[in-house]
């Protein structure tokens, strides 16, 4: 009813805008056509490469898991320095410019990484492997260098800084949001089933803290990490690790400049056209020369790969698994299902490799997928998982069943666990929106399951025996991928989330290693020569993005004017009420 009821309010304005819609749709088109009549001018050469070049590696934002597969429309319509290079294609990059003597170098600019962890160390592993070749790698911060862009830029030869830039190291800390207390205000109570001493996605709903035994996992995998980082750091910078923490305790953002050089925090001290006259140096290019910055884009485009009859599959399972349509990078558990059986199918694929990076969703939707790619292990192709920087909960679910799961030691995974949550808006209709509601039945749960009225003791006693069921299934799969005993699962389980590190030692990992490393795992097992990658699910040309996004927000902007007040839940009210009741999901965390 309440769903239906938003729907409506909503839908009601779809027709006073559709004329808008509609003309807004045929002035893109127009634009395209436009462009399309000058896009052939334009060299696609912003991705060729003069010798003498450096690879710059903007650190900003964060980074996609893949390419969008077509930077050219981005480039034409002014959005080149605002790209969000993917971290496939940094690390290709990296690989290429190893080998590439037209690549000089690596210039590393700190701007505000907001990365996950395992993508960082994937980032600085690929440093530390481009080292090798004994080309330089320069590090710059010009306001200052964030902790994330700190960890990678220590695998640099040296680390620059603007004579009044600031460092700030200062550990890991986790923010959760609880939305009890608003809840409460708004007359809206969430009703929660669950399974796991551990499955703390349900409290910010129903707590105002956090549970002891959240708080004390969460303490253990992020004392993990944060062991990790300082360890590489020291080994790096030469630092002690006591010395690191002393530091980072110090509030090291606030030191000046001089005291972070003194301290080998940084190796000098430049203005940015000072360092960019550096790298002319290194370069051998005379005052007079520009310096040639290339992108990652620019330099992965340099090796194009050969078409070969056998493939291996690389599957993206990026996002919540089948949560809000909004979600770009969601999973949609149907569509994904289609498209790993067709995979399972197709003779010319002899090898799949799944990259999970998701904090899980729809427990119905994960079984689904898993149920597929048991297909592709029927079919007698190998099947490998790349985690990257959370598979967690319902990530965990469709990756359990891998002939082989590779992650990154600062991977976050686990969270094995299920729950279901209700919301009852019977305070909300009732008292705060005036509205009253008329239950006829014809049998005592005819109404079962109702958000107007709040669950009885016998429909909360069949919700939790449907979410145990739903536990011991999860549990199951989980224990028959893994080869081990379902009570040794169950330890290990009950919603816990553990860091890549614990995982791998616990068995829920086998081997540290990136996307690469599982592709090469996945070629030995299937004794495959040359061969080609076809990545799942498709995506959209950058035309077709552009128009959607551009419809899209033609919409959100007239329903935005006509809603108001309301407009401004429509995230928060679109969570709730598009999920569905059971959930294998990761509690929303922010750790910085």
């Amino acid at each position: 009813m309440i769903k239906k009821f938003f729907s409506n309010v909503v839908g009601s304005f779809v027709g006073a805008w559709l004329a808008l819609v509609v003309f807004s749709f045929a002035s893109v088109v127009i634009s395209f056509s436009i462009i399309g009549s000058f896009a052939g001018d334009v060299s696609v050469g912003t991705t060729s490469v003069q010798d003498g070049s450096v690879l710059h590696l903007n650190l900003s934002g964060g980074f996609s898991e893949r390419s969008s597969g077509d930077e050219t429309l981005d480039a034409l319509l002014g959005k080149e320095e605002g790209l969000k290079s993917s971290l496939a294609t940094v690390i290709k990059a990296l690989k290429v410019a190893k080998e590439n003597n037209k690549i000089k170098g690596v210039f590393i600019e700190c701007k505000g990484s907001g990365a996950g962890f395992a993508s960082l160390y994937e980032i600085r592993k690929a440093i530390q492997d481009f080292k090798e070749s004994g080309k330089f790698v320069i590090a710059y911060g010009n306001v200052g260098i964030v902790q994330g862009d700190y960890y990678v830029a220590s695998a640099a030869d040296s680390i620059m800084l603007n004579p009044v830039g600031a460092v700030d190291i200062h550990g890991l800390s986790a923010t959760i949001p609880f939305f009890k207390n608003m809840l409460d205000k708004i007359g809206v109570e969430m009703q929660v089933i669950r399974v796991g001493t551990f499955k703390s996605a349900v409290e910010p709903y129903v707590e105002t803290q956090a549970s002891s035994a959240n708080r004390m996992a969460m303490e253990a995998y992020m004392n993990s990490i944060w062991g990790n980082m300082c360890d590489s750091i020291s080994v790096s910078r030469s630092i002690p690790v006591k010395k690191l923490n002393e530091m980072a305790d110090s509030l090291m953002v606030t030191q000046s400049a001089e005291y972070l050089k003194a301290n080998g925090i940084v190796d000098g001290l430049c203005y940015r056209f000072e360092m960019l006259d550096t790298l002319k140096d290194m370069c051998g290019l005379s005052s007079s020369d520009d310096v040639s910055l290339v992108s990652p884009e620019q330099v992965a485009a340099l090796d194009v790969p050969k078409l070969h009859a056998d493939k291996v599959a690389v599957v993206y399972a990026v996002g919540e698994i089948d949560g809000s349509s909004d979600d770009e990078d969601g999973v949609n558990s149907r569509e994904l299902v289609k498209d790993i059986i067709k995979i399972a199918k197709d003779n010319a694929v002899k090898a799949v490799v799944l990259r999970v990076n998701s904090p899980g969703g729809s427990a119905f939707g994960s079984e689904q997928i898993w149920a597929a790619l048991e297909e592709v292990k029927k079919a007698g192709k190998p099947f490998a998982v790349s985690m990257g920087d959370l598979a967690a909960s319902g990530g965990y679910y469709i990756s359990c069943g891998a002939d082989r799961i590779f992650a990154e030691p600062l991977t976050i995974t686990g969270s094995i666990g299920i729950f279901g949550m209700i919301p009852c808006y019977k305070e909300l209709m009732n008292d705060k929106l005036g509205i009253n509601l008329s239950v006829v039945n014809t049998n005592e749960n005819g109404n079962f399951i109702s958000t107007t009225e709040p669950l009885t003791p016998v429909q909360r006693a069949a919700l939790q025996r449907m979410i145990n069921e739903g536990y011991e299934l999860f549990t199951t799969r989980c224990a028959e991928g893994r080869g081990m005993e379902l009570d040794s699962l169950k330890l290990i389980a009950e919603g816990r989330v553990w860091d890549g590190i614990t995982a791998k030692k616990l068995g829920l990992v086998d081997e540290f290693g990136n996307l690469d490393d599982a592709i090469d795992w996945v070629v030995e097992m299937a004794k495959m020569g040359n061969y080609s990658i076809s990545v799942y699910p498709e995506q959209d040309t950058s035309l077709m993005r552009y128009l959607r996004s551009y419809v899209t927000a033609k919409i959100s902007n007239a329903v935005g004017v006509k809603a108001g007040e309301l407009y401004k839940y429509q995230d928060e009210i679109n969570a709730i009420m598009s999920r569905d009741h059971v959930q294998c999901l990761m509690e929303p965390v922010v750790i910085k």
